[in-house]
């Protein structure tokens, strides 16, 4: 596997690989077994995968929220070796933003709703730092996951919107044993927290109307930003002390 910090030597590597499908799974780093499902379903695809680990700034309504970003980089690498990457970019801020974030993209319907009503500006840094990156890489497919439900949808939209010649592929969320989507933000609940977290999935599924789940969430103590019904989706999300979960399901 090989690692590249830098954005130029990135390009001059890119520029020489053989032709094949080259899958790409974009990442903040904290791997779990969700990350890893995405990069198992690129190396099914394609002859060549590619995982960006990048914790971007530009996506952090609140700073505080940014500096508890979990981030063990060599761990991540050595999950990535082992899974079988070809090549991890992992570069620095500075290069992703050399234009010191002057350009960027915008949505101006769907990502002012659910999480973008309640984050201003967090679906701006989202679209813009994935289109960087896939103009970088140039992948055949990109991998996401659908546990961020808006956020693929958004990416998908961007993709199609600007012609961009790649493949928006959508892989189901990875759950633990309870129900709990995999996220990097679980690392941050507490033992108390960690149980109740798990009766989120359990609220989306056995509450008949959304109105419902957001009663179930506010009674079992977490503090519901939106449980909405969209285009056959529930979709939450929910404070339990710091942390912000979000999750949907087929309804």
């Amino acid at each position: 596997m090989k690692t590249f910090t830098s954005i130029a030597e990135w390009q001059i590597f890119r520029a020489a690989m053989k032709a094949g499908p080259i899958g790409f799974v974009p990442t903040m780093g904290a791997l779990h077994e969700g990350h890893l499902s995405l990069v198992e379903a690129s190396r099914v695809d394609n002859i060549f995968t590619i995982v960006s680990v990048f914790v971007n700034p530009k996506q952090f309504d609140d700073a505080g929220d940014f500096e508890a970003y979990p981030a063990d980089y060599q761990e991540d690498l050595g999950r990535l070796e082992k899974a079988g990457v070809d090549a991890v970019l992992l570069p620095d801020a500075g290069q992703i933003y050399a234009d010191d974030y002057r350009f960027k993209v915008t949505e101006n319907e769907f990502s002012q709703q659910l999480c973008g009503a309640h984050r201003p500006g967090h679906f701006d840094g989202v679209l813009t730092v994935v289109m960087r990156l896939l103009n970088l890489v140039r992948p055949d497919n990109a991998y996401f996951g659908e546990k961020d439900y808006q956020q693929l949808q958004l990416i998908r939209d961007m993709a199609a919107a600007f012609f961009m010649p790649v493949n928006i592929v959508a892989c189901a969320t990875v759950r633990e044993a309870d129900g709990l989507a995999m996220s990097s933000r679980n690392q941050r609940l507490d033992k108390r927290q960690r149980e109740k977290a798990a009766t989120l999935y359990a609220a989306l599924n056995q509450s008949s109307s959304a109105e419902q789940a957001r009663d179930v969430l506010t009674r079992q103590g977490f503090e519901v930003d939106y449980v909405e019904d969209i285009a056959g989706r529930r979709l939450v999300a929910a404070r339990l002390g710091d942390t912000r979960l979000i999750d949907n399901v087929r309804i």
